[in-house]
């Protein structure tokens, strides 16, 4: 470092994440072992987007600026040989999204000092990151604490000459959770032929779109739960849970380059059919009406789709193993093969409540911050350090591989879009006219 023997950027109360709004202060701290002369000493305040068609590349197609705000803390001069502080402070806008970093893009905040020196001398620069939480509150998103749910029916043929109808119909408790809470899932599947079912698959999905000039979709499964097939003419109930991990919030508010979805897919394989449910992730959670909070079935009353559609049983219709009778269907349970969040013993991944935003259910007001003592967002899904925390100390590492998703550098380029929820939901209709 030359005459330099320190040059670094501190934030006051060593705070790491700040919220729209708020100020950022600290101090910019230099020691010399000898006299330096200097031309000014700045400090820069930056925040910005950048995105790429290409995996973890740093030269990004398209950029789009939040914060870039210059203060000049020392003119002209020279530093005698020793110590010296120079303190900042900026204020950051309302209208910012939250920190994110992906393989296509990022959203990155820094604080950068720099010592420029007259003609022919070596400039010196120094840079300290900080992270912005753009709280998502689950309650003021619609209809959140409604069930969501989505059916589709297929007709199907096997054994050349013969063919059945499958309806497969899925329904959460929720629209919306937080990291730590769990997804309680409800499935049926009525298999109203003589052909037995492959396994069902559920799994909670992130779909990240970066919209360069062609758009990249990054796709990743972050947990899943597979279950047993359902025999000839057996209508069979699946009920599973997937604790949501944690992740980055839903959409980015404020961000025009880059969204961020979730959902819940099921699936049956032979024959092929799928489900989409859309679900929110955020920072604070849905605040349950007293009359909601009642522990009740995801299985109960049905409740609507998108676009209007009734989940219902596919028509009755001659069955051609006579295993099924005219007026309804053998119920059964079916058993769960597999889960992602369990190890190979079957047990349940333990997590650490700190592990999480807060306490999962707990209701929290809208002006106020998680408590400081735990970490407060999740930066990347599958990054290296994705939880950070207020107060003295250092960012916190997740402990457990299981509940995390495949690297980024496993992804595929390109990736389709999944279906919508209106457009999974709309099968029902399609399926139903072309049977008829």
């Amino acid at each position: 470092m030359g005459k330099l023997q320190e040059f670094d950027i501190t934030f006051t109360n060593n705070k790491v994440v700040y919220g729209p709004g708020e100020s950022i202060s600290g101090t910019v701290k230099i020691r010399t072992a000898n006299s330096l002369q200097y031309k000014a000493i700045k400090v820069n305040c930056l925040g910005l987007c950048g995105i790429s068609n290409k995996i973890n590349d740093s030269s990004w197609s398209l950029e789009e600026q939040y914060l870039n705000s210059m203060l000049s803390v020392a003119d002209k001069g020279t530093l005698a040989p020793g110590e010296h502080s120079f303190g900042f402070q900026f204020v950051l806008p309302a209208a910012i999204p939250t920190s994110f970093e992906g393989p296509y893009g990022k959203v990155v905040y820094c604080v950068r000092a720099a010592i420029d020196t007259p003609r022919f001398s070596k400039d010196y620069k120094a840079q300290r990151p900080f992270y912005i939480l753009n709280m998502l509150n689950l309650n003021e998103v619609p209809d959140i604490e409604q069930q969501s749910c989505a059916v589709t029916t297929k007709k199907f043929s096997y054994l050349l000459v013969r063919t059945g109808t499958l309806m497969l119909k899925t329904r959460s408790d929720l629209r919306g959770y937080i990291p730590g809470q769990v997804i309680k899932l409800s499935t049926e599947i009525h298999n109203k032929s003589g052909k037995d079912t492959g396994y069902v698959l559920a799994s909670l999905m992130q779909k990240v779109t970066y919209r360069t000039k062609r758009p990249v979709f990054d796709l990743r499964t972050i947990a899943e739960v597979e279950g047993a097939g359902v025999k000839a003419g057996k209508h069979a109930e699946w009920r599973e849970q997937i604790i949501v991990p944690p992740l980055p919030q839903s959409a980015l508010a404020c961000c025009r380059l880059i969204d961020i979805q979730y959902f819940i897919q099921v699936s049956l394989k032979s024959p092929e059919a799928v489900v989409i449910l859309p679900i929110f992730i955020g920072n604070i959670p849905v605040n349950l009406s007293p009359a909601r909070s009642i522990a009740t079935s995801p299985a109960l009353a049905p409740v609507p789709c998108a676009a209007g559609v009734m989940p219902s049983a596919p028509p009755v219709e001659e069955d051609p193993e006579g295993g099924l009778c005219a007026g309804g269907y053998t119920s059964e349970e079916l058993p769960t093969k597999s889960h992602s969040q369990q190890d190979p013993s079957g047990q349940p991944v333990t997590m650490s409540p700190s592990a999480f935003s807060h306490a999962p259910g707990a209701a929290m007001p809208p002006c106020r911050r998680p408590d400081a003592s735990a970490p407060l967002f999740c930066l990347s899904t599958g990054a290296t350090i994705p939880f950070f925390t207020e107060g003295d100390v250092n960012p916190i590492p997740t402990s457990c591989s299981l509940i995390l998703p495949p690297e980024y550098s496993s992804s595929d380029y390109p990736h389709e879009p999944p279906p919508s929820y209106e457009e999974s939901c709309s099968t029902v209709d399609s399926s139903i006219n072309s049977g008829e």
